[in-house]
């Protein structure tokens, strides 16, 4: 089932003792979802497993973040990444991921385990200006190259700030 939601401008802010955990098999789709997520995403746990983890991204997501996130999953490594979720009645909500593959005893892919807490209001506000500047690279690029293109515009802010993608978003 596809769901047709139009964000709204409602936040939900989590509390400080949050923790949104999931975790899905190796093609995304959702296998657990504790409480706090299903109380975030507002769907219940039967509209959540089963379904696609991007059953809860937000339009104002950059394309870009998610080949990063992808890109740097597929090399067996974990990422952190701010993420802006949509819950099921398109009020949104902030979140500091940290995602990281998940293997069998045989060292085969099974999935990826995700644990999101509460952001600083002050690194939402630096990363919703670069996803701004991210989404209107990828508008002005085209559905192809997008996401290409805004992770260059990250690069390129990488490089002059002197810092990886990791130490970026671990001090803000």
């Amino acid at each position: 089932m596809k769901y047709n939601i139009e964000p709204t401008n409602k936040e939900l802010v989590m509390r400080e003792s949050d923790f949104i955990v999931s975790k899905t098999d190796a093609k995304g789709r959702l296998t657990y979802a504790n409480r706090i997520f299903i109380e975030f995403s507002k769907y219940s746990e039967e509209e959540l497993l089963g379904k696609q983890h991007n059953i809860i991204r937000h339009p104002d997501m950059p394309r870009g973040v998610f080949k990063l996130l992808w890109d740097t999953l597929s090399q067996g490594k974990e990422i952190f990444a701010y993420v802006k979720n949509m819950s099921k009645d398109g009020s949104f909500y902030w979140v500091i991921a940290n995602v990281t593959p998940s293997y069998d005893l045989q060292g085969k892919l099974i999935g990826y385990y995700s644990v999101r807490r509460k952001p600083k209001p002050e690194s939402i506000a630096i990363v919703e200006e670069l996803y701004k500047s991210m989404l209107v690279v990828e508008r002005s690029t085209g559905s192809k190259n997008a996401a290409e293109a805004s992770l260059k515009l990250v690069s390129d802010l990488l490089v002059d700030k002197g810092v990886t993608y990791e130490e970026f978003i671990l001090s803000i």
